[in-house]
């Protein structure tokens, strides 16, 4: 009988320590507390994003080791329904949910970096609210832009004149919603169409091409 006692006396002694070996490699700081991504761009453009990244981390693994240690409520695989329980957890999530947002500007700013861009133009996309494919297209108005001011005539355009700038003003008008052909000769019809753009937009209208009235067509 005594042997029985003390057979029963161990296994609940096991299971108690079984018990709280689990719980200690559970919210072992090694095993419990999310741990900051390793794609994250530490070098993003704007520092203070990654110090918020750290100390949200840090706020959240302090909460889930407070909450098991004082209240004993685990906000990760809760046991128990009570609403202390489900405002712990909603607190939890929240707390995650902020982690999660800065990690995903820090993944997503390595990840362009890493297709070339710089801090300058994540920061000019973001600013925009710009996606890749926007800031791509963006980069190639802008350079179209400057080609067609430094390819502005310094003289008038003549008539019959033949040329590619010819040919992109005219693209630009047609954009513009007028019906001219697109051939690069300067003709009448051009020259006209570039007269109503003008009336239009409340510019001198002689139907020349100038700075004043190719910046009007660029916008």
């Amino acid at each position: 009988m005594k042997k029985i006692l003390i057979f029963i006396l161990t296994i609940i002694i096991l299971i108690f320590a079984y018990n709280e070996y689990k719980d200690y490699k559970r919210f072992h700081p090694k095993n419990a507390n999310y741990l900051a991504n390793e794609n994250i761009d530490l070098n993003y453009h704007d520092q203070s994003v990654v110090y918020d990244y750290n100390e949200a981390i840090s706020t959240l693994n302090g909460f889930v080791l407070m909450q098991w240690s004082a209240n004993e409520i685990d906000v990760k695989h809760p046991e128990d329904d009570d609403a202390q329980t489900r405002h712990t957890v909603s607190e939890y999530s929240k707390k995650l949910a902020k982690v999660k947002f800065y990690e995903a500007k820090l993944i997503q700013s390595k990840e362009l970096k890493s297709q070339g861009l710089s801090n300058a133009d994540i920061e000019s996309m973001e600013s925009k609210g710009f996606s890749l494919k926007d800031h791509a297209n963006h980069i190639r108005s802008e350079k179209f832009k400057k080609m067609m001011v430094k390819s502005l005539p310094k003289a008038n355009l003549i008539y019959q004149e033949k040329s590619a700038f010819v040919y992109e003003m005219q693209k630009l008008l047609v954009k513009k919603g007028f019906d001219i052909p697109v051939d690069g000769i300067y003709k009448s019809i051009t020259s006209e169409a570039l007269k109503g753009f003008e009336e239009r937009n409340q510019l001198f209208p002689d139907g020349k091409i100038d700075i004043i009235t190719l910046d009007k067509l660029l916008e």
